[in-house]
């Protein structure tokens, strides 16, 4: 047996003096953590009650803990059905951080490039494309670098009429409607359309062999991640439904112009299971990944000024400390996420409805929850 070396002048007593002091910090970490969460539970309420929002879910966390997470309100307006933590919310854009993962892991296997060109993937597509998109590239489409048009989910343009065929077809035909607008000819050095996310799908789709909604699915097997797609009532009635800016419930149904825009903005998740993926990019930032370096996800999310690879950048001009940043607006939902690897927290927010007024509230709720002293405890 291995004799274990005590200190001159170590007692019995001296132990559990020891004992008792890290027992009462134990006991004041909790204590604090607790009021804490409490504290910012009303707080919260009182701003999802002030700002319409029938439900609001809303997590602070590490790279490896979660110190609050909450489901405030109802899952829809003027009904008795509580919010739960296993209800689902449609993210919308923040699709575009799940797609940029997966691509980068297809990069990272050596399965496409960030420099192939679309339409070295797709070369029966040139015929019909307007010159000005020939040369663009993976990279391109996720940075918003592609000057594709501006598209989104209100667009009356191109009718269903004209995209035909199973929901990959369907996303085939749009970017080939898409390739043959006119650019924005605005010069800016991002172009945030939609559409760029989708063309970026069908790459990868194309490289695999595997439709965008098997890759999301495998991703998430991976990670513990329950990802789905389009309006959570539509499969269960019972989840969360999505309201818009006059509080009108959406009834379920499966919107055909968000299936086109899969990869851009058509994911839903539980708050527990997004938490999973956004530590996975704290762990990233701070060097903990074994699948990618700290200077490649520090690429990911700030290689290019104004926005990256699904992420903006925020910066708090109150502290002026760096956010990954990405909010999803997909009609009846909101969600923003907010990423600082330099305190090691994250602010996760999600609403089952679209307005100013829930905007608002979720920007006053992440400055009361990211105050300096909130969550300093590790």
């Amino acid at each position: 047996m291995q004799l274990v070396n005590v200190p001159v002048g170590f007692t019995f007593k001296t132990y559990i003096q020891q004992m008792n002091k890290i027992f009462l910090a134990i006991i004041f970490v909790l204590i604090f953590t607790s009021a804490n969460a409490q504290t910012n539970n009303s707080f919260a309420d009182s701003i999802r009650i002030k700002y319409h929002i029938p439900e609001l879910a809303y997590a602070v966390i590490s790279s490896d803990s979660v110190f609050e997470i909450q489901a405030l309100g109802f899952q829809r307006i003027n009904t008795k059905f509580k919010a739960t933590l296993s209800d689902r919310f449609r993210i919308g854009s923040n699709t575009k951080t799940v797609t940029s993962y997966i691509a980068a892991l297809l990069v990272k296997q050596g399965k496409i490039k960030w420099e192939t060109k679309f339409l070295d993937l797709y070369p029966e597509l040139k015929i019909k494309s307007n010159p000005a998109y020939y040369n663009f590239t993976l990279q391109d489409f996720l940075t918003f670098r592609a000057n594709l048009v501006g598209w989104s989910y209100g667009n009356d343009a191109p009718s269903k009429k004209e995209i035909k065929g199973n929901a990959q077809q369907q996303r085939y035909n749009f970017v080939l409607w898409i390739l043959q607008q006119q650019p924005d000819t605005v010069k800016k050095t991002v172009y945030r359309s939609n559409a760029s996310y989708v063309a970026a799908g069908l790459m990868l789709e194309k490289v695999t062999g595997k439709d965008y909604e098997t890759l999301v699915h495998e991703l998430g097997k991976e990670l513990d991640i329950d990802f789905d797609f389009g309006q959570p009532n539509y499969r269960d009635r019972n989840q969360s439904w999505g309201h818009d800016d006059n509080l009108t419930p959406e009834k379920p149904a499966s919107n055909y112009k968000l299936n086109w825009l899969s990869s851009a903005g058509n994911i839903n998740v539980s708050l527990p299971g997004y938490i999973k993926f956004i530590q996975l990019q704290l762990k990233g930032l701070l060097g903990k990944s074994n699948i990618f370096s700290a200077e490649e996800f520090n690429f990911m999310h700030y290689g290019l000024p104004e926005f990256s690879f699904g992420w903006k950048t925020y910066t708090d001009e109150t502290n002026n400390l760096k956010y990954s940043f990405h909010e999803g607006n997909p009609g009846t939902f909101l969600s923003r996420i907010y990423i600082c690897k330099n305190t090691n927290r994250a602010f996760i927010f999600f609403a089952n409805v679209q307005s100013d007024d829930a905007a608002e509230g979720l920007t006053i709720l992440f400055n009361e929850l990211s105050k300096e002293g909130n969550y300093t405890l590790r």
